[in-house]
């Protein structure tokens, strides 16, 4: 059966009815029973077994759905409006079976990712602590490594932690090691917070990724770092990663390792905008623990940055 596009496709009444109202999938798009009949879903993933502090984001996907029912249409920047471009819809949540099992939980991440990509769909993932994307991009990268733009307060290329090669602070060495990554096309920004080991940093640089810290970040402009961005990704295929902590806990405190110093909202707004046009496969938000912000204001401000996401994806798959 042929698929239907963008523009015949019926929007569901959600999208224009008070958005306090129906049940809150993600965006208030239709939540997914075929992938077939969808470009880009929005997945929960609602697992932080692997976190090294605090535990909590496991709560972000049901938090960012609620949050998202704020969001709207049209991108008051871009004119863009997602949902003109694709077919957009809520592809539910991961259904986890052995939650206290790092290894076996990636698996299952995968499997159900892979369903979509199998559908060409191409994912808009919610965390769920920062493993989950290297699970993710087992699913969706099968022609070689892709490039990566890591927007984040940490490298999350350490080895191991307390015996664990799977925690959330690997899985972008892992991603290198399994060749899902080009380290040459890698850029991670925001980097910044005191570590007891420089083994992240360390190698980060020596495998060949360019991390912008955030004082360096300070000191080029959002302009600047949008420009190496897009210098060092280039026209191939591209997976976007996007960490809550990036921001300054001032602005987005419910997360597991918060680090002060960090982007403001708008600086993060701006810094997704400076993306337009790239070749992106898949993306993330990922280590909202709303447990830790009683006001909701970092579910909100993660439901926006996923919009902004969404808005890149959109032009991207259309």
């Amino acid at each position: 059966m042929p698929k239907k596009t963008a523009d015949n496709m019926d929007l569901p009444p959600s999208l224009t009815a008070p958005r306090y109202m129906d049940i809150p999938t993600f965006m208030r798009t239709h939540l997914i029973t075929d992938p077939a009949e969808f470009d880009i879903a929005i997945i929960g993933v609602p697992y932080d077994g692997a976190v090294t502090n605090r535990p909590g984001a496991r709560h972000g996907p049901r938090e960012l759905r609620n949050a998202s029912s704020l969001m709207r249409t049209i991108h008051h920047v871009t004119r863009v409006n997602p949902y003109e471009v694709c077919r957009i819809g809520d592809g539910g949540d991961v259904h986890f079976t052995r939650v206290y099992e790092i290894e076996p939980s990636h698996t299952e991440i995968t499997s159900y990712f892979a369903n979509f990509h199998e559908a060409g769909v191409v994912p808009l993932a919610a965390g769920g602590d920062h493993s989950i994307t290297f699970p993710i991009l087992r699913a969706i990268v099968k022609n070689g490594p892709v490039g990566l733009i890591h927007i984040d307060a940490h490298t999350d290329t350490w080895d191991e932690f307390m015996g664990s090669r799977y925690s959330h602070g690997s899985p972008f060495r892992r991603g290198v090691e399994e060749n899902l990554l080009d380290p040459q096309r890698t850029i991670q920004i925001g980097i910044r917070g005191a570590q007891t080991s420089s083994e992240g940093w360390d190698y980060s640089r020596d495998i060949g990724m360019r991390v912008i810290f955030i004082e360096e970040f300070n000191q080029l402009g959002v302009e600047a770092a949008i420009a190496e961005a897009r210098r060092i990704v280039g026209d191939g295929p591209t997976y976007l990663s996007f960490d809550i902590d990036s921001l300054d806990p001032a602005y987005a405190p419910g997360t597991g390792t918060p680090e002060v110093g960090g982007l403001t909202s708008i600086q993060a707004q701006e810094l997704l905008r400076g993306l337009r046009g790239l070749n992106l496969i898949g993306a993330d938000v990922v280590e909202v623990a709303p447990a830790y912000d009683q006001t909701g204001n970092t579910a909100l401000v993660g439901a926006t940055m996923m919009y902004e996401i969404l808005c890149l994806l959109a032009e991207s798959v259309g």
